[in-house]
């Protein structure tokens, strides 16, 4: 089986000098959901940004077969989407539906097409009675899920979520976890929410100086470590 991702002696130096990834080989298989660990600044946001070429370093990045060039960019970006740690920063139309709409009309989907489509998207989400409600009057889980939607409906390969528990109470978490586990998609998960990583993640990839430093199961992590966890609200 082809693998999803593969990164090979990945490095990237931002303008300011830092080197925020040094040598990243990783490789992700169709299906797997995996967590990313590490502390802030060892280089996690960093690495899923060169995914789908919003950030371009050193080495080889492939997506799906296709290597991350400007070339693929259209290609690799309609297969990896990527749910920022912020909703707010990926809800900006004046409805929840046209927000989900919004990236399938930049496709150039017929405006009928591109909301029957939004619509399915939040019903899987379960927020479909939110279609007509402005993202700034929605709880910090229902933005959550109406940024997942706006993904979803452009039926991506691969989800990629950012610290996806910040914000959350514990039944937003767990409604967050049951909604990721019923997706097929692949899925890589930036976080510092060790029991969510438990509960989602076949294994864990930890992050320290811009390189991974060890992989295997969440738990033995987590206890090889001693990394801790403090929850934000």
């Amino acid at each position: 089986m082809q693998p999803l991702v593969v990164t090979r002696g990945l490095r990237f130096r931002y303008e300011d000098g830092t080197l925020a990834l040094n040598g990243v080989d990783f490789t992700l298989q169709p299906g797997e959901t995996v967590a990313l660990f590490g502390p802030n600044g060892s280089g996690k946001t960093t690495f899923i940004l060169h995914l789908n070429g919003l950030l371009m370093g050193d080495g080889h990045v492939e997506v799906c077969g296709l290597p991350v060039t400007p070339h693929n960019f259209a290609t690799i970006r309609n297969k990896v989407g990527i749910v920022f740690q912020e909703s707010d920063s990926q809800l900006f139309m004046p409805s929840v539906l046209e927000d989900v709409a919004f990236g399938l009309l930049n496709r150039g989907m017929p405006a009928d097409k591109a909301a029957e489509c939004a619509r399915a998207a939040l019903d899987r989400v379960g927020i479909a009675s939110l279609a007509p409600r402005p993202p700034y009057h929605l709880s910090a889980g229902e933005k959550k899920r109406a940024a997942i939607a706006g993904i979803l409906a452009l039926d991506p390969d691969l989800l990629i979520l950012d610290e996806p528990t910040t914000f959350l109470d514990p039944p937003g978490q767990r409604a967050l976890a049951q909604l990721l586990g019923s997706l097929p998609q692949a899925k890589i998960l930036v976080t510092h929410d060790i029991p969510f990583a438990e509960a989602m993640c076949t294994r864990a990839i930890f992050f320290s100086a811009g390189a991974i430093v060890a992989e295997g199961p969440v738990a033995e992590l987590v206890e090889r470590f001693d990394w801790k966890f403090t929850p934000r609200r």
